[in-house]
């Protein structure tokens, strides 16, 4: 089957959940034998990248500014797979990319249309009222006009069910078993085993780095508190982070990263938390209990139903609950270890790549026996 992902920034991986997600996903669709094109933002992969693990990679261009980048790529993403490679399956993913799902379905009806819904973005703080209304409407075409709709969480599957009346199939993100890697290109920080309280994620205003800061400040600790990720077209959020941050040496920022340093991360980190305010299902979160890390995380409903109670949470947006569950697990070492070990043990036996993937196929050849 030919098969063509858009809507994502491009793989490998450099950040976000999304790119995350079609990564894991795309190189074991080809490795099941199907032919993958996965579009990538000139910008984002590389270039001559032309192939990812089995995976096609294809490179175009778009108009980098905060309201045109999605948008632009995947209006051009869209008319390059229906006129170049005519792909079985064009699969779109997020509610922005959504916006140029009719396209296909107009010019193409044959080509079966298959939308994830990841998170429902116009809740996101960046985001003024002509954007958060284009993703509404880009929302509506994807549970609209799709022959298939994914959700990544049951809270997701339950409101296009109750909002549109579509049927959709949940297939949630996997859990890769990592190996742990032990502290050496993260010595270059000064960081060891069980030394630093780990972030990772984008700096953006609704993921609530913030109140981690405002909380952590609060506290007398030797653990220092590192924030992994980028900026994206939020400058403005990030200065005002490090500015919140410049008089505490303890508080690193270290930018985005992957690979081994990522993993070294992960591997060595006392606890990781997130205080972000709304989600879809959050793979940084899932990604940390891959390594058996301890989670601290906002108790916003997405994250509540991750890992049942074994995280600890504190009041969304709430600082001092926050600065209280903080101090808690750090006086508590021995509980947070083995809370970590049983999210670890969960998330490997509830959360699966490998069957997310034929869960996957199986949508895919459901559309294709509904539509000949």
């Amino acid at each position: 089957m030919k098969i063509a992902m858009i809507g994502q920034k491009g793989i490998p991986t450099l950040f976000g959940g999304v790119e995350r997600h079609v990564e894991e996903i795309s190189w074991r669709l080809a490795k099941n034998g199907h032919q993958v094109f996965v579009y990538a933002r000139s910008y984002y992969t590389p270039p001559k990248t032309e192939k990812y693990r089995g995976v096609i990679i294809i490179r175009l261009p778009s108009v980098r500014t905060k309201h045109l980048d999605a948008f632009t790529h995947t209006f051009i993403a869209t008319w390059h797979a229906l006129f170049k490679i005519r792909p079985e399956v064009i699969h779109y993913h997020g509610i922005g990319s959504a916006l140029c799902l009719w396209i296909a379905k107009l010019f193409s009806p044959k080509i079966k249309i298959v939308f994830t819904f990841h998170s429902q973005d116009y809740f996101h703080q960046k985001w003024g009222k002509i954007a958060q209304t284009a993703l509404r409407i880009g929302e509506k075409i994807g549970c609209s006009l799709a022959d298939e709709i994914l959700t990544v969480s049951l809270l997701l599957q339950k409101y296009v069910q109750m909002k549109y009346k579509r049927k959709s199939s949940f297939i949630p993100h996997g859990v890769n078993q990592e190996k742990y890697l032990p502290a050496n290109l993260i010595k270059k920080w000064g960081l060891k085993k069980n030394s630093y309280i780990l972030v990772v994620t984008r700096l953006i205003p609704h993921k609530g780095v913030h109140y981690l800061i405002k909380a952590y400040r609060g506290i007398k600790t030797d653990k220092k508190l590192v924030i992994v990720g980028p900026s994206f077209y939020t400058r403005d959020y990030e200065r005002k982070l490090k500015e919140m941050a410049k008089n505490n040496s303890k508080i690193i920022f270290v930018g985005a990263q992957q690979g081994n340093i990522l993993k070294e991360l992960y591997s060595q980190a006392y606890l990781f938390t997130s205080a972000s305010e709304q989600e879809g299902l959050p793979l940084n979160v899932m990604e940390a209990a891959s390594f058996g890390c301890p989670l601290l995380l906002s108790n916003i409903p997405e994250h509540q139903n991750i890992f049942g109670d074994l995280p600890v949470f504190f009041k969304n947006k709430n600082v001092r609950d926050l600065r209280k569950k903080l101090i808690f697990i750090l006086q508590n070492p021995q509980m947070a270890c083995q809370k970590g070990k049983k999210i670890q043990e969960y998330g490997q036996k509830n959360y699966d790549w490998d069957k997310s993937v034929k869960q996957i196929i199986s949508v895919y050849n459901k559309s294709t026996i509904l539509l000949n």
